[in-house]
């Protein structure tokens, strides 16, 4: 049974590296002839917008999935009529857009910070007059990894953006205190069955993930109970298939949903080693009609992100129960070239073995130290 997977990085490799044990086998479709798939499946090189490579991917598959939401959704669409698509397209149109994923939260009543679209400078004026600063103005459509994104303090980091927001559909939100980040990981398979992972606390640095903590420490069971409850009614509304991961802001003790990831998600890394059945088995679980897997944590679990350079693996190694995943991509600023993932038997443990981490790991961009100070009084 081949599973084709649009997209063809570091989350397809791990998809596939869950499959391989259930027999599977998997086809790639990436733009790019050096995605990391390529070492261990076979890739399709291609644009995702030719329909003669979409035509000759699809042929003899069981279904198609990705790990990739910026996928266009006319390719998605196009294989839809000759094989199974999983997310469906329409989760790619709600994702792709966070005008439309503003909607479908709103039309759920699943609480988010104020916002509004803006086309133009005029509108933006007229928007940072409705909403206030401090606001964040983002592009509509594509931007990730905090690319796309302009912070607004001041009246003059708003003429200062003026100048350097692009032609294209923005939206401003109104930036909250949030006390932190949190999200969310929940997968419905083809029969209607719904699982859960614990929220996951996560810190980042320059827009992108740095550390995720899991399950989230000091949570109240309520906040797990409202995410879990966005998640279902995101799943049902969209007649959802696979994992979907939801990012929220904590603040004044409930949650604003920021945006959602149609896809196995990068906070979920550490259901690896954590979870006793990890999300990227669970996507293919669900997606092939099989029964989901227990989302139940298997420990108090670490998951850092190695972007742009990467430590001596021998150091890693040498710390208790460390996992180091590496994803064959070269350096460069910014980029992620692997994750390591800690996991422990008690919150205690597990601040520990942060702090035996190599030199490496204590630099601002990993978050560690604040969690570590944090911990002192209160266990992680």
């Amino acid at each position: 049974m081949t599973i084709g997977i649009l997209g063809g990085g570091q989350l397809g490799y791990m998809l596939a590296l869950a499959g391989y044990p259930l027999g599977l086998h998997f086809r790639f479709l990436d733009p790019s002839p050096e995605a990391p798939v390529g070492r261990i499946a076979q890739r399709v090189t291609a644009e995702y917008t030719d329909e003669a490579a979409l035509e000759k991917f699809a042929n003899g598959l069981e279904l198609v999935t990705y790990e990739f939401e910026n996928v266009p959704v006319e390719a998605a669409k196009f294989l839809a009529e000759r094989v199974p698509v999983y997310p469906p397209p329409a989760a790619l149109e709600a994702a792709q857009d966070r005008l439309n994923e503003k909607g479908l939260f709103g039309k759920l009543g699943i609480a988010t910070t104020e916002f509004a679209a803006v086309s133009n400078t005029r509108e933006l004026d007229a928007a940072v007059k409705t909403i206030g600063l401090p606001a964040v103005v983002k592009t509509s459509r594509m931007g990730y990894d905090g690319k796309g994104q302009w912070m607004l303090r001041t009246a003059e980091d708003v003429s200062k953006a003026k100048s350097e927001l692009p032609d294209v559909q923005l939206i401003l939100e109104r930036f909250v205190p949030f006390t932190r980040e949190l999200s969310v990981l929940a997968v419905r398979s083809r029969s209607g069955e719904i699982a859960y992972y614990p929220l996951v606390e996560n810190h980042h640095r320059g827009g992108i993930l740095r550390l995720s903590l899991a399950p989230a420490p000091r949570l109240e069971p309520q906040i797990q109970r409202v995410a879990e409850d966005a998640a279902r009614r995101v799943l049902e509304s969209l007649k959802y298939v696979g994992v979907l991961a939801i990012e929220f802001f904590e603040f004044e003790g409930r949650l604003l949903a920021n945006e959602m990831a149609p896809r196995v998600h990068n906070s979920g890394h550490w259901t690896i080693e954590g979870a006793i059945t990890s999300q990227f088995e669970n996507h293919l679980r669900a997606v092939l009609g099989l029964p989901l897997g227990s989302t139940g944590a298997a420990g108090y679990c670490a998951m850092l992100n190695l972007i742009g350079d990467l430590p001596e693996s021998p150091e890693v190694l040498a710390v208790p129960d460390a996992h180091l995943h590496l994803y064959g991509k070269s350096p460069r600023p910014g980029r992620k070239l692997g994750h390591v993932t800690l996991r422990a038997a008690s919150p205690e443990r597990l601040a520990l073995s942060l702090s035996e981490l190599p030199s490496f790991f204590h630099r601002p961009d990993f978050c560690l130290e604040a969690v570590l100070t944090h911990s002192a009084s209160h266990p992680v």
